[in-house]
């Protein structure tokens, strides 16, 4: 039988791919990690990193309201009244991408850590660029922590770039623009998948994971 496979394109700093946190935990639950491929697409590497300034705080604030208000995720007190007046703080997505990439090869828990550094930015309003509170969260969800930080050090730098590069030629071949963006790929064929229509609906999302994924595809995660 051959398999689907689910692919997920994220950015650890973006707002909309923290609205669509419940639907790839759905996911999770129902095919496990082994069935869905995450790709971090590097919104906020490089020259694109960014300091908080006041300008970059009201326009959060905005996109985060439309992203409550459609997905009903939480955004903490901590977060918009700590970290988005923190004019110490940056948001660099590289150093998370290569954490997540560091739990996946230690733990297979990619998608756990993602997880749970979204929670950490917007709900905790923790500094999730920095290496010691990436290394805390990992430790958070079980993985050992001189692995994760050995696995770290590996990936950090081109190892990461590379992924993202990879990251991008896959959107390119989809013809995604932005993130979060899905596919389904089954025999080397890609399907795009809009989760705007799901977004804060997870029955119904399961509902249509359910017509691409099997059930016997469940025992194969």
């Amino acid at each position: 039988m051959s398999l689907s496979t689910l692919h997920y394109i994220y950015d650890p700093m973006c707002g909309w791919c923290y609205g669509a946190a419940p639907l790839v935990e759905a996911a999770r639950g129902m095919l496990g990690e082994g069935l869905i491929q995450a790709h971090a697409g590097g919104m906020m590497m490089g020259a694109q990193r960014r300091p908080i300034t006041p300008e970059l705080r009201r326009y959060v604030n905005e996109a985060d309201q439309r992203i409550a208000d459609l997905s009903g995720q939480p955004f903490g007190a901590a977060y918009k009244s700590g970290l988005l007046n923190d004019t110490g703080a940056v948001l660099d997505s590289e150093p998370p991408i290569t954490a997540i990439l560091a739990a996946n090869q230690v733990a297979s828990q990619g998608l756990a850590l993602l997880a749970r550094v979204q929670k950490a930015h917007y709900v905790e309003g923790r500094r999730v660029a920095e290496r010691q509170v990436l290394s805390d969260l990992a430790a958070d969800i079980g993985i050992d922590r001189a692995g994760f930080e050995s696995a770290y050090d590996g990936l950090a730098g081109q190892a990461t770039r590379d992924h993202v590069i990879a990251t991008r030629a896959l959107m390119d071949r989809l013809g995604a623009t932005g993130f979060p963006s899905l596919a389904i790929e089954r025999d080397g064929a890609f399907t795009r998948v809009e989760l705007a229509p799901y977004l804060g609906r997870p029955d119904a999302w399961l509902a249509f994971l359910g017509l691409h994924f099997p059930a016997k595809q469940e025992v194969q995660a």
